[in-house]
């Protein structure tokens, strides 16, 4: 630390504080000890470190700084509203304010936000890094924001952006329809039907029929039940998915849409007298359902985690290799499924 400081010609307290990225010291302060601190080969020292993590615990939280939840959803007030998105904000915000940062919050479809304004807001609030939330129709950013994605620290919470793919955290939707085909099996379903819009099912690229049809490669080919791709706007959707029903006669449905009991119940299904259903991300609005508990809050906290990761680093722009974090989801049981005690012939 010391050869630093005589290198950096700045007192040992500033190196310490600069290399841990502390606001105080001014960025060409920071910028110069870094590249001290890397021609003389510092490595940081992994048991320090933790005991100085462990001692800061213990300490009142101080202000780090300032990050943005940008929100890309269509609806203004997603951040509030939205079945699930709240759950990501709030577990982002809870784990962030345990660390001394703060946050502003964007809604990217804003008429009057441009680039170049979000730019010129983030440098006056002195704003570091963003976290996109709310790509749910799309997996792919607004072109109209390439700057902040080539100048800042940024992570996308739920889906895997394309054009560009930046680093992101979701749940992992493969293991989450696999671990659900599990279950609905172990409880005597033998005939288990997928069906979601194919536009969810692309935002994730394919995962959720991938664990799908995965979990269902080990039964009799007679009880294989072919997934069905509709989309739920169309004038026919209720048709078709009636067409689905008698052809496939699956005995539990696996979906990720809430109006799902209500269509069964108008097609004369009884939930779970005739069928079973299970909903793939159980949320404030479906919680008598048996289901997927994704954990939303969980991959809030994990998204900022890795922002935290990259600014610690001086990471910054469209990553070269993006990198995924991943949640597991858990099976949490409800009325929409039982026990099935005699075997169904179909």
């Amino acid at each position: 630390m010391a050869m630093i400081a005589t290198k950096a010609k700045c007192s040992k307290a500033t190196v310490s504080l600069a290399l841990r990225e502390d606001e105080r010291i001014p960025p060409d302060t920071r910028s110069r000890v870094h590249s001290v601190a890397k021609a003389l080969g510092y490595v940081k020292n992994p048991v320090m470190a933790e005991l100085l993590s462990e001692i800061q615990r213990c300490r009142p939280v101080r202000y780090k700084r300032t990050l943005a939840l940008l929100n890309a959803h269509e609806d203004r007030l997603a951040f509030e509203r939205h079945a699930t998105i709240p759950a990501w904000v709030k577990g982002c915000r809870l784990r962030g304010e345990a660390q001394g940062y703060r946050f502003d919050e964007f809604w990217l479809r804003d008429p009057d936000l441009t680039a170049e304004r979000l730019e010129g807001i983030f440098q006056a609030r002195g704003i570091r890094g963003v976290i996109v939330f709310g790509l749910f129709k799309q997996n792919w950013l607004p072109r109209e924001y390439d700057p902040i994605w080539r100048r800042y620290p940024a992570i996308v919470a739920g889906v895997r952006t394309h054009a560009p793919t930046l680093s992101f955290c979701s749940v992992d939707h493969h293991e989450c329809v696999l671990e659900a085909v599990a279950r609905v099996r172990a409880l005597g379903y033998r005939r288990p039907g997928l069906f979601l819009d194919g536009a969810i099912d692309r935002l994730v690229d394919g995962r959720f029929t991938a664990g799908f049809m995965t979990g269902v490669a080990d039964l009799p080919q007679s009880d294989r039940v072919r997934p069905l791709d509709a989309s739920v706007k169309h004038e026919r959707f209720l048709e078709t998915l009636e067409s689905w029903m008698r052809r496939e006669t699956p005995d539990v449905v696996l979906t990720i849409h809430n109006e799902t009991f209500g269509w069964l119940e108008n097609l004369g299904y009884r939930v779970p007298r005739d069928l079973g259903l299970v909903h793939l991300e159980r949320n404030r609005t479906v919680m008598h359902w048996a289901g997927m508990e994704q954990h939303n809050d969980i991959a809030g906290e994990c998204a900022l985690d890795m922002l935290i990761t990259m600014l610690l680093n001086r990471e910054s722009g469209v990553p070269v290799y993006a990198r995924a974090m991943q949640v597991s989801a858990t099976w949490t049981d409800g009325t929409t499924v039982r026990v099935q005690t005699v075997n169904r012939t179909g």
